[in-house]
């Protein structure tokens, strides 16, 4: 596989006073530098501000071989507009006069970029934004193909917010299973009615990121995603089988079997406990009707788009029978 080139842009104004302000830092480079490393090698560093106003982190982004482009002084929003109109006509301009640069690294958390990501994407070239999550637009984000929320990068030491005690004060919580299951699970079923059966992690970890550029395994307090994985498989949501690629297995659901009986299950008592001897139970108000015997059930978990293909993936294991009903408008099940 090609390494990736990357030209990567700093909004420097942005980032240092978003660290200062929301975090409570002096901006370090480093952990940029650490997170692009591994995406790739760096090949155009540039950093845009009134350098008159960051007189002591100028050395710092030196010894990080950052070219510092100075932007005259001029008052508020004039000098602001100045720094990123130059940013942007000079990110424009490398797409056209270097092709081998694939990937663009943004560094600012101002939506008045989104414009340029969008041009760059345009051009095919990969964009990844850097930003710190309180002073980032929600517009910037879904634009780029991966954002990087700066207070999550290793390599930084954030100081512990102070808050007023409080006796029923719990620790943050990493973000809760449920959501992270529906959305591995369906991101893997799209993979495979897209592209095959065969699903490998990098590729699932692709999709997620596609799907939701500033997805983090970190946010759900995992170290790395193969540790996501393995979590999930011992769960039994999703299978993993090292074949081929070492350290990039296949990613599968279980056989039928392990993970879904039970939901089939439930499915088949709700419609039971619906249907008549003469007329079947409406496919509508069903799911609540699950919901009430299995609470967390959801379809999204188990792999499914909707509820009616997770109603069709059962009835063709045997649980239930369905058919269109024209008076009623609506599917009606029954057990076989």
């Amino acid at each position: 596989m090609e390494e990736e080139r990357i030209g990567l842009f700093v909004d420097y104004e942005n980032l240092a006073i978003g660290a200062k302000d929301d975090l409570g830092i002096t901006f370090d480079f480093k952990p940029i530098a650490d997170a692009l490393a591994e995406r790739g090698r760096v090949v155009v560093r540039r950093a845009y501000a009134d350098w008159t106003s960051f007189g002591v982190d100028r050395q710092m982004l030196t010894d990080n071989h950052i070219e510092l482009i100075e932007i005259p002084q001029r008052r508020g929003a004039v000098r602001k507009n100045a720094a990123d109109i130059k940013m942007a006509v000079d990110a424009v301009e490398l797409a056209f006069e270097r092709d081998y640069v694939t990937t663009f690294v943004i560094c600012t958390g101002d939506s008045d970029f989104t414009p340029l990501v969008n041009k760059l994407r345009e051009l095919d070239k990969r964009v990844i934004g850097v930003g710190l999550r309180a002073s980032t637009s929600k517009l910037l984000p879904p634009a780029c193909d991966e954002f990087l929320f700066y207070e999550n990068l290793d390599g930084l030491d954030l100081p512990t917010p102070k808050r007023k005690k409080r006796s029923d004060e719990e620790p943050e919580a990493p973000r809760e299973a449920e959501p992270l299951d529906a959305l591995v699970t369906g991101t893997l079923s799209g993979l495979q009615r897209s592209a095959g059966s065969q699903v490998r992690s990098s590729n699932l970890k692709r999709a997620l990121i596609r799907k939701d550029p500033t997805f983090n395994e970190a946010d759900y307090g995992f170290r790395a995603f193969g540790e996501l994985l393995r979590q999930l498989e011992e769960r039994k949501v999703i299978e993993l089988h090292e074949e081929g690629q070492a350290g990039d297995p296949l990613v599968s659901f279980p056989v039928a079997g392990t993970s879904e009986n039970p939901s089939f299950a439930v499915l088949q008592e709700a419609v039971g406990s619906l249907a008549s001897a003469d007329r079947g139970a409406p496919l509508s108000g069903l799911k609540n009707e699950i919901r009430k015997r299995q609470a967390k059930f959801s379809e999204k978990r188990l792999g499914y788009s909707s509820f009616l293909q997770f109603v069709k993936a059962a009835a063709a294991r045997g649980y239930v029978d369905y058919e269109w009903d024209e008076e009623q408008g609506d599917y009606m099940l029954t057990v076989p």
